[in-house]
């Protein structure tokens, strides 16, 4: 039997920057994405917040840095008076903390059925009916998820 070397929360968020930019320049060159620096920084984020998801389940450095955006997330959703929402964030966020490690955070599911508050949020808060414009928000998140599995060993 073969051991293998999990990698930590370094190792993933480099696995997410690399799936970050490669598919920004993909979709840069087919044409699909016209990359504005803020919108391509916000992609990134997204993807390196994908890359450390699967691992918030766990006490990590990857899980402190996770809880912070959400805590910073969440602050500004009080900010705004947007209190339900706050609320459900921060339900949602315990939800990793009811399951194994590499339970169903490392699932193909889960990479897509977690980010899906970035297109549902918007059209709910600001009444948005289309939410084209956070598809990109969400695959991006989706290719950080990814590359975490990939890094995993989950698609073997």
């Amino acid at each position: 039997m073969v051991a293998r070397c999990m990698p930590g929360y370094k190792g993933h968020l480099a696995g997410g920057l690399f799936f970050g930019i490669m598919g920004l320049v993909g979709a840069g060159l087919l044409g699909w994405l016209i990359i504005d620096p803020l919108i391509g920084a916000g992609l990134i984020g997204f993807c390196l917040l994908g890359a450390l998801f699967p691992d918030v389940d766990t006490d990590s450095k990857g899980q402190k840095l996770y809880y912070m955006v959400l805590a910073g997330v969440d602050f500004g959703l009080i900010v705004q008076q947007q209190y339900m929402w706050a609320a459900w964030l921060g339900l949602l966020a315990m939800f990793p903390a009811m399951g194994s490690h590499r339970g169903w955070t490392h699932t193909w599911w889960a990479m897509l059925l977690v980010p899906l508050p970035i297109l549902l949020i918007p059209a709910f808060i600001f009444e948005i009916e289309a939410a084209e414009p956070f598809v990109p928000f969400y695959l991006a998140f989706c290719a950080g998820y990814f590359s975490h599995l990939l890094l995993d060993g989950e698609f073997r």
